[in-house]
């Protein structure tokens, strides 16, 4: 079967189309899905532009969705030809997070889903929401269920909320159509303000260009009547940290979510203070919220955004269209 693997020293020139074994027929408590798409995520740019973040010869991918082909012996949730969807932390099935780290993430610790076919644990996968095909069902895995657990589980959001998204990533657009399908109001950001415009056309309450307004968080909370912003989800990490902090209300939830300008960096320890300001680490989630997300997305018929498609032999060039910022919304693999 056909599939990717991360060859040594790594970067995106050496993502290489490879010929696997077939991986044979499911054991008692395992499935065999035929993939058909996968999603791209900054982790998984990282992993595949990265020399040396992952072992040589590595299956990148996190996000996998298809068809179950046939189920082992003992396997009762699924059946032949339901659609599926990868989880992210295949160890993390329900409870608080246990795991630091990446890995037992596929695509990272442990071979991903950038290939034909694969047998695994039928807890490994979930439902696909229904009517989704696998390219939209391929962008819940990380984007969808980050920003699900962001606002939903860790948030509590409820309607009349007020949510800040940075960017116009899949996390943020997420976000965006989760919060406005439960009855908030959404401010969003952008340098372009094409994308702005789309982000109104969305459902978007405010909108800001951050290059024109650098001091974008003051004007989140001044757009608010001076309370402030209840959740911000934060995909910048120390140079966006002290805006989203100025955004928040008393009280307020700052999702950290990605870190695109760094790992470490000052934080404004009065601000934080004062303000009794919530900042919670999000490493996606388990797989009980994504259970839980599929059930919310069959009852708000969300569809997800997805900018563009590409081949799975077309891999380093979706990478490249990623890197140059021109998506809106996903990017996928179809195969």
């Amino acid at each position: 079967m056909k599939a990717i693997k991360v060859m040594a020293p790594g970067g995106l020139d050496r993502l290489a189309l490879v010929d696997l074994a077939d991986p044979g027929a499911p054991r008692a408590g395992e499935i065999r899905v035929r993939l058909q798409a996968s999603s791209l995520n900054y982790h998984d740019y990282q992993v595949a532009a990265r020399p040396g973040r992952v072992a040589d010869g590595r299956i990148p991918m996190a996000d996998g969705a298809g068809v179950v082909e046939a189920v082992g012996d003992g396997v009762t949730q699924y059946a032949v030809g339901d659609m599926v969807v990868s989880c992210f932390s295949p160890l993390w099935q329900d409870g608080p997070p246990r795991i630091g780290d990446f890995a037992s993430v596929p695509g990272d610790g442990v071979d991903g889903y950038a290939r034909a076919a694969v047998v695994s644990p039928q807890n490994w996968f979930t439902h696909a929401p229904k009517g989704y095909s696998a390219a939209q069902a391929a962008t819940l895995t990380t984007a969808g269920l980050t920003a699900w657990r962001a606002l939903v589980v860790e948030g509590a959001m409820k309607a009349g909320d007020t949510v800040l998204v940075l960017g116009s990533g899949g996390v943020s657009l997420f976000a965006l159509q989760f919060a406005k399908a439960m009855g908030a109001h959404v401010i969003a950001t952008s340098s372009s303000d094409e994308k702005l415009e789309r982000f109104r056309n969305l459902g978007a309450d405010h909108v800001i260009n951050y290059r024109r307004e650098p001091e974008w968080g003051q004007r989140a909370f001044e757009l608010t009547g001076g309370i402030g912003v209840d959740h911000v989800v934060d995909i910048g990490g120390p140079a966006t940290l002290p805006q989203s902090m100025a955004a928040a209300r008393v009280g307020g939830h700052v999702s950290m979510i990605g870190t695109l300008t760094g790992g470490e960096g000052p934080i404004p320890t009065r601000v934080l203070l004062l303000k009794q300001i919530r900042i919670h680490g999000i490493i996606v989630g388990s797989r009980r919220h994504q259970i839980d997300m599929v059930q919310g997305i069959d009852a708000i018929a969300l569809k997800p955004v997805i900018d563009r498609s590409f081949a799975l032999e077309e891999i380093a060039d979706s990478f490249r269209y990623e890197e140059s910022g021109r998506h809106f919304g996903k990017i996928c693999l179809e195969y």
